[in-house]
């Protein structure tokens, strides 16, 4: 018997339809190229991307050079890491959308683009507040001495 697999609609898939899906990874090693793709995708045609990574490494920088502590770096690393997710999925959403209407003009096209863009920029407001929170105190204690 066929081995099965579950699709998010419920529907059962054997392995030879599955086999016909578009570039099935056939390995580990090929999921992680898949992976990197989409990473260095997002890196070379989005300059928000490309800006959030700068951002993140700054204050992953400062946070070294302030000897934050392990849990206040993990914080920061976390909170970077979501907003280059959440840019990720907002890069895929709004590719899948214009592939979706293309050239034209839909208002529910509009509604997905702009949420994804949302969620960008709701996580990136909290990921600026939660650096301020771990730095500022520390930058303010080593210029009081």
């Amino acid at each position: 018997m066929a081995s099965k697999s579950s699709t998010s609609a419920g529907h059962q898939l054997d392995r030879s339809q599955r086999v016909k899906a578009w570039r099935v990874a056939t390995s580990i090693g090929v999921s992680f190229k898949y992976a990197a793709a989409g990473v260095t995708y997002a890196f070379n045609t989005q300059r928000n991307f490309r800006i959030h990574c700068v951002m993140g490494t700054l204050a992953i920088s400062i946070g070294a050079l302030l000897h934050l502590s392990s849990v206040e770096m993990a914080v920061i690393c976390i909170t970077s890491g979501l907003v280059l997710t959440l840019e990720l999925l907002n890069t895929a959403i709004e590719s899948v959308v214009d592939l979706t209407v293309g050239q034209t003009y839909h208002e529910l096209a509009k509604i997905a683009k702009d949420c994804a863009a949302g969620a960008v920029l709701i996580s990136a407001g909290a990921s600026v507040l939660v650096g301020f929170c771990l730095v500022v105190p520390k930058l303010l204690l080593l210029f009081a001495h």
